[in-house]
Order: structure tokens, then C-alpha cells, then sequence
């Protein structure tokens, strides 16, 4: 399965239904106006037939962008060993699966594409971890089940992160040693 950058003339998003508006509106309207402000990237899994129109219609989606959080929203032993000033992270600012695919494994695949992407960013930009800040209740418990852990509150979303250590765990160590 490979994930590609969207594009507006390629990608038909106005089909894409994950069950969750605020996701659908996202990449019917946002992700692309978004990319060429530069403030995040968005890559999909597109169908392997097109439609009539010759565009492919959306099965996943995740966006990435850069972000920092403050020392003080971070457990305490980890906050310690941090600089006072805003620690960079990577936000995953919307993952996505079209209801079809629902209940097939395509979430777990998508969020490895997402890390692996993050994975490989961070070998030229380093940050300390990954971020998202859920929906609802069953996000949380997604996240939750692959090894990210709470960081706080925000905007009445609950912030999950995972520490680039342990991405390093599980996609090598390379350009994380200090």
C-alpha cells in the first residue's frame, strides 16, 4: 500500500465518509489549502480503480505538520530532563479511514505510514516526540492501544504523545543517537 501526497486534479475528496464530519470536512476543504499555505502535509491512500471523472477516490488519510509543547505538559520525570523553552513535536493533525474500510486494519496501517513518515522526517529535523490531540473517546483508546501516552487536555481534546525513543525502537536507530 503506498501513500501519496494529495492532489486536488488526482484525489477525489469530496466521496470521502469516515463517519466523523469534522475529519470529512477537513479533507474535502482544508488539507490541500493547508498544503500550499505550507503549514502541513497530507498524504492518502487512493483506490486502485478511478471513477468515472478519473480521479481516485480517498481510502485513508493522515496530515502531519511541525509543533512544540511546553516542558510542563509532559510527565514530570520526562519534563526534567527538558529545556524551558517550547520542545518541538510533530502533530499528527488528522488521520482518517473511509467507513468501507472500517474494521480492516487500514487505521493500524495508516498510523505506521504516518510514524514511518514522521520516522523519516525526523532523521533532518529532529523533534522529541509525536503528538495528536483526539475526537472522542474511541480515538483515544486507538492511540492509546499502540503506545502513546496522555499529555494533557486541550480545547476539551484529550493530547496523546509518543517519545521519538520509542519510534526509534521500532523503526531502527538511525539519526537518533546524541
Amino acid at each position: 500500500m503506498e501513500f501519496v501526497e494529495l492532489s486536488k486534479s488526482v484525489h477525489d475528496r469530496s466521496s470521502f465518509d469516515c463517519g466523523e464530519p469534522e475529519l470529512d470536512r477537513f479533507i474535502r476543504f482544508y488539507a490541500a489549502k493547508h498544503m500550499k499555505a505550507g503549514i502541513s502535509t497530507t498524504m492518502l491512500l487512493p483506490d486502485s480503480v478511478p471513477l468515472p471523472d478519473g480521479k481516485y477516490s480517498v481510502r485513508a488519510f493522515y496530515t502531519i505538520a511541525p509543533g512544540s509543547i511546553s516542558r510542563k505538559t509532559l510527565p514530570a520525570e520526562l519534563a526534567a530532563k527538558l529545556p524551558y523553552y517550547p520542545v518541538p513535536v510533530y502533530l499528527l493533525a488528522q488521520m482518517a479511514v473511509h467507513k468501507k474500510y472500517h474494521n480492516t486494519g487500514l487505521g493500524k496501517i495508516t498510523l505506521i505510514k504516518a510514524l514511518e513518515h514522521i520516522w523519516a522526517v525526523n532523521a533532518h529535523m529532529r523533534a522529541y516526540a509525536v503528538t495528536v490531540y483526539c475526537l472522542n473517546r474511541q480515538a483515544e483508546q486507538f492511540y492509546l492501544k499502540y503506545g502513546f501516552e496522555y499529555l494533557h487536555k486541550h480545547d476539551g481534546r484529550t493530547g496523546l504523545f509518543l517519545p521519538m525513543n520509542t519510534l526509534a525502537q521500532l523503526f531502527g536507530h538511525t539519526g537518533t543517537e546524541n
